[in-house]
């Protein structure tokens, strides 16, 4: 069991609470519920050493948890439940995928239902896991922070008797007075910015607290990051738009194509502005083994804060995006948006706008639908609906190629290819259906006079006609491009970003920084010489405290020099790594 304690002895023989050369906690033979050996009382006792045994049974027990084992093995097992979050599909980040995946896992469902697979960090085990390390941290942190400021308030602690013992020490014999050395060790150590004072025949100094400065900011910071990572789950909102050039977005929910947010935020929190997609604008390599590759995607925008703002321009690019309030919108992805024009039998027009196709490969090989909801009778007068799959590419490899896909991402070749369908659409059923996609289950598809399957590849310009005098779809001249945004608004995210960078620098601080000690011990021996002794004490084993305590013995010995001796063997040199025992 780890106890936090105030008083102990260590290497140095204090038992004062700056004695200490760490806050960390330190073992306890305490057994729980036995309080120091002591047997139960008698039988009339009985409910007072009840109570006795349930407290020292939930003191072992908060000593256990605020353990620093117990926050990191903690840390480990929220990362480790966070995995699932990212492998299963999650309510509240796709719930379409959701379904598929019930729909394609039919046993498995339960079981994740049961464990709350599909809503892991809302789980109940999972909150558990985060409350749990967030009390560990606060309850390890506070008695640790108190007990390094009230080293702070105190003095290095005096010299042991033994300095001998010290795992980096050496000695020599002066001709200077006790009272010289001291002095001018005080003078070495405090330029060194070392804490030092003198202690009966000895100098007492210390180096190295921001060692633990840094580990105590170091969990502080994981606290922040918590808060911040709770706080903006709770109150995050995240959707995406697609818009086409001309059109423009309103931050309402209606407007979203998808939208997400947490269990405490509420619609009134959404930032009121809105802006219109001007033009985009994409480069690409041109030539090279990067042929094809994006250079630039630049979305030029007109956006309104509140609701009778200003207008104002700004030209959204890849990780530079458009801030209003704390709400930030980004340049996700693009696309194009062939316009058509869908005529029924009579030559009236019932559909004509641009209709966005949805990337499918890096050059932009697109696919999509279009829904016209009325304009079509069949053949007995039934009133049915219209719709259009096709496929879009930029640039077509040619007539014979035997190839759909584009060559490149640019607008080189356009060529739009459209097969028509008639029947129910499936809009009227009130299950969501993805409006870029089209669902033929209730559909027929055309056929031409062959019997064969009606599908055409039209250049810009060009119509295909239905059979039987059911209308046509004509590919206009004019191309429109899209672009997708992500509006995100994340509340504390300065907070975690503030904690991670201080957490960096703690940890930093905790692993090269060194806590050590150094003694310098002067009294005058038997032969009226005076014998000095320096001694460095080290947290942890390092080369470095010998090495620091050499260049220390060194600067007292310029001022302390050894004495002379009759006979050079018997008078004592310092080593110049300052590691003799």
């Amino acid at each position: 069991m780890s106890e936090t304690t105030t008083e102990t002895t260590d290497e140095a023989g204090g038992t004062e609470p700056h004695a200490r050369l760490s806050t960390a906690p330190v073992e306890s033979t305490a057994v729980p519920g036995s309080f120091g050996g002591r047997r139960a009382p008698g039988p009339w006792g009985w409910i007072t050493w009840t109570g006795r045994e349930v407290l020292g049974w939930v003191r072992w027990f908060w000593r256990q948890l605020t353990s620093m084992r117990t926050a990191l093995l903690l840390l480990l097992l929220l990362s480790l439940a966070a995995v699932p979050g990212s492998l299963i599909p999650q309510n509240g980040v796709d719930p379409m995928k959701v379904e598929d995946f019930r729909e394609a896992n039919p046993k498995l469902t339960p079981v994740y239902d049961a464990l709350g697979m599909f809503d892991v960090y809302s789980s109940v085990w999972f909150s558990a896991i985060y409350i749990l390390l967030f009390v560990s941290l606060i309850g390890c942190i506070v008695p640790r922070t108190w007990q390094f400021v009230g080293q702070l308030r105190g003095r290095p602690p005096g010299a042991p008797r033994r300095l001998d013992r010290m795992p980096a020490y050496t000695t020599w014999r002066t001709t200077a007075a006790p009272g010289e050395v001291r002095e001018a060790a005080l003078g070495v150590l405090r330029k060194r910015r070392f804490r030092s004072h003198a202690v009966d025949d000895a100098v007492a100094a210390e180096k190295g607290y921001l060692r633990e400065l840094g580990n105590l900011a170091f969990h502080l910071a994981l606290i922040v990051m918590l808060i911040a990572f709770g706080w903006g789950e709770l109150y995050k909102s995240e959707g995406n738009k697609l818009i086409v050039e001309g059109d423009g977005f309103a931050n309402t929910p209606v407007q979203y194509d998808d939208f997400r947010s947490g269990s405490l935020f509420s619609y009134d929190d959404l930032e009121p502005f809105s802006f219109d997609l001007d033009d985009f604008r994409a480069t690409y390599a041109e030539s090279g083994p990067n042929r094809g590759t994006p250079r630039t995607y630049e979305a030029a925008l007109t956006y309104r804060e509140g609701v009778d703002g200003a207008e104002r321009k700004k030209v959204v690019e890849v990780n530079e995006p458009l801030e209003i309030g704390g709400s930030k919108v980004y340049l996700t992805s693009h696309g194009y948006a062939p316009v058509v024009t869908v005529r029924d039998g009579k030559g009236e027009i019932v559909y004509s706008q641009p209709v966005p196709m949805l990337p499918i490969d890096q050059n932009i090989t697109s696919q999509g639908a279009v829904k016209v909801l009325d304009g079509y009778r069949d053949p007995e007068g039934e009133e049915e609906q219209l719709a259009f799959s096709a496929v879009f590419v930029p640039t077509f490899a040619g007539k014979g190629s035997g190839t759909m896909f584009s060559q490149f991402p640019a607008l080189e070749f356009p060529v739009l290819a459209v097969a028509g369908y008639h029947g129910s659409v499936g809009v009227d059923s009130g299950i969501p259906q993805n409006v870029y996609q089209l669902d033929d289950r209730k559909m027929k598809q055309f056929k031409d006079e062959n019997g064969d399957t009606l599908r055409k590849m039209l250049l810009p310009g060009e119509t295909m006609e239905l059979p039987d005098g059911a209308g046509s779809i004509t590919f206009e001249k004019e191309i429109k491009e899209w672009a997708n945004f992500q509006v995100v608004q994340q509340p504390a995210g300065g907070w975690a970003l503030g904690g991670s960078v201080v957490a960096i620098a703690g940890l930093s601080g905790s692993l090269f920084i060194q806590r050590r000690r150094v003694w310098v011990r002067a009294r005058s021996g038997d032969d009226g010489v005076t014998v000095v002794e320096m001694a460095g004490l080290g947290r942890s084993e390092s080369a470095r405290l010998p090495q620091e305590l050499g260049e220390l013995v060194g600067l007292v010995h310029d001022r302390a020099p050894t004495a002379p001796a009759a006979d050079p063997e018997d008078s004592p040199v310092p080593s110049p790594e300052g590691a003799d025992k």
